[in-house]
């Protein structure tokens, strides 16, 4: 069976980019994200409602990131006979739904409901950005598409803690859900309009990830995902221990430097979709390998606030361009799967910031935060290396506005 010709005859014709959509979407994530960062600000007010104690209701985090790696790796298969337009509007309606339960929760196991159903949207919805970029838009838009749909999650990023927290001093923790809940809303609404019919080809099964995975281009690919990944979380997640007890900043040199890192990560993820149109391979080797440098560099500095907050921005915006070049990658990589490769990859991912926290704490507990970020950067080159010797070379876009697959 011929899986592109099928998925051409199932894809919306046009040749017009629906740009329109790609906003809603990028609005969609957007709200998706912030949802997941908001108890973060939030949980001590959230576990005093509650009656729970904060490691309880940190669980929320926990279990969303948990049914958000199942949900990527079965959702393809699950909804492989409905409308993509409707299953994206269903990840809004869990969105609302996921808020709305949190807002009112009166105990903790409803608000773990809420938190599941959050998991169930986000994990979709990565998986099938990609594919859903790829209809969207002609083939040589694509990477501008992503990044404008990923500029949704460095805002968010960039935004939900420190508004969640001001906004839940102000008016109450329950009330900044349901401001997160219009938010779903607005883009639900924005998505029914601007969305355009997409029927699924049906040919999505569980058989799918196994041959799919059994590709060499995307073994070789998931390899260099979570060594990136890993290498990226292991450092952010000990960036403030580093701050403080290697570079000595306080309170406000330390805010200064996570809000200029937030804020190169937005231009990075803006930047990434015109740098990635014109050489995708080499953004995918240059990202690990400076981010890899930086880290040695910041190591070798010391006490240097200066020079460590322009690297720690310059490290945001490199970041920035990873999961848009990544889920670029896949479009041309597997563009008869999109989906399917699209969810190996955010399974990837998600296995990678487990990795990359977790071993990252072990080596933190033995050599303090220098020794888990020269063990990033160890990782980071390594994963470089594992891009430039082993991952196969990718069509290159065609220097027109060409269809993308199925939008002949």
């Amino acid at each position: 069976m011929d899986t592109c010709a099928d998925t051409a005859d199932a894809v919306t014709k046009t040749t017009a980019p629906a740009w329109g959509a790609v906003f809603a979407m990028t609005l969609g994530v957007f709200g998706l994200i912030t949802a997941e960062f908001l108890p973060a600000s939030l949980l001590t007010p959230m576990a005093l409602t509650l009656g729970v104690t904060e490691g309880m209701a940190g669980q929320t985090v926990t279990a969303t990131a948990v049914v958000a790696l199942f949900t990527s790796l079965v959702i393809s298969v699950v909804t492989r006979n409905t409308d993509r337009r409707l299953v994206l509007l269903a990840f809004s309606v869990l969105l609302i739904g996921s808020n709305l339960l949190v807002a009112y929760a009166p105990n903790l196991t409803v608000m773990l409901l809420g938190r599941v159903l959050l998991g169930v949207a986000i994990g979709g919805f990565w998986t099938m950005s990609a594919a859903t970029a790829m209809r969207l838009v002609p083939e040589a838009m694509v990477p501008r598409a992503l990044s404008i749909i990923f500029s949704g999650v460095s805002v968010a990023t960039v935004a939900a803690a420190p508004l969640g927290s001001y906004f839940g001093h102000l008016i109450g923790w329950r009330n900044v859900f349901l401001i997160a809940t219009a938010i779903g809303v607005f883009a639900l609404v924005w998505q029914w309009f601007t969305l355009p019919r997409m029927p699924s080809n049906g040919a999505a099964r569980m058989g799918t990830l196994l041959k799919v995975m059994k590709r060499p281009a995307m073994r070789t690919g998931m390899l260099a995902v979570i060594l990136v990944f890993t290498g990226h979380f292991a450092f952010f997640t000990y960036l403030r221990p580093f701050l403080e007890t290697v570079t000595g900043v306080g309170v406000n040199g330390l805010s200064a430097m996570l809000l200029g890192f937030g804020i190169a990560n937005f231009v990075g993820t803006s930047l990434a979709g015109f740098l990635l149109e014109r050489n995708l391979r080499l953004m995918l080797l240059l990202m690990p390998l400076a981010m890899g440098a930086m880290a040695l560099v910041l190591v070798t500095l010391g006490r240097a606030p200066v020079a460590d907050a322009v690297l720690v921005s310059l490290w945001g915006m490199a970041f920035g361009c990873v999961p848009v070049a990544w889920t670029t990658w896949i479009t041309r990589t597997v563009p008869d799967e999109a989906e399917s490769g699209g969810g190996l990859i955010v399974a990837a991912v998600q296995l990678a910031i487990t990795l990359g926290a977790a071993v990252g704490g072990v080596i933190f507990d033995a050599s303090g935060a220098t020794g888990v970020f020269v063990a990033s950067a160890v990782v980071l080159l390594v994963a470089a290396a594992t891009i430039s010797m082993r991952l196969p070379a990718v069509a290159a876009l065609p220097s027109g506005a060409s269809a993308a697959p199925g939008l002949h």
